[in-house]
């Protein structure tokens, strides 16, 4: 076991864990976020994106001993009121069906939007991709990651 530092969502927390610890457990299990999903386990599905220094990373399989002094955001950091051009178009738009995949699409969306600002479809499909929805509402995602880049402009 060993303690880790972390840097997430602007604040300091301590995690006792085994290096080899995936970030997403400790995000959980040990500091109490539970807005980052489980959904596979081997970072196919997308439901436990997390911004690692703004960019998107699978928590499932990114060990804690990896994170070393870097910043770690996830959907709870991305803005407290939801206020974050993607989580308004995402309400705007209703993308959400059962909504357990959201957190990680708007997680990958945000930071599709950070390094593109202004992605075409073709963009926003291949930047998306990877990102499983089991509910198909892959259109109103589109649609929603568009409308987030107009409010971003």
């Amino acid at each position: 076991m060993a303690i880790y530092k972390l840097q997430i969502n602007g604040q300091t927390y301590q995690a006792d864990v085994e290096p080899d610890t995936p970030l997403l457990w400790v995000l959980r299990d040990h500091l109490g976020l539970l807005g980052t999903k489980f959904g596979c386990g081997i970072a196919v599905c997308g439901a436990c994106t997390v911004h690692f220094n703004d960019q998107a990373v699978r928590a499932c399989v990114f060990p804690v001993s990896a994170v070393g002094s870097a910043s770690i955001t996830t959907i709870e950091g991305l803005s407290e009121q939801g206020t974050h051009p993607v989580q308004q178009a995402w309400n705007e738009v209703d993308v959400a069906q059962c909504g357990y995949c959201q957190a990680g699409q708007i997680m990958t969306a945000a930071a599709l939007l950070k390094r593109n600002p202004n992605p075409s479809t073709e963009e926003i499909d291949a930047g998306m991709n990877g990102n499983i929805c089991r509910c198909g509402t892959y259109h109103r995602i589109r649609e929603a990651v568009t409308l987030a880049a107009a409010k971003l402009k």
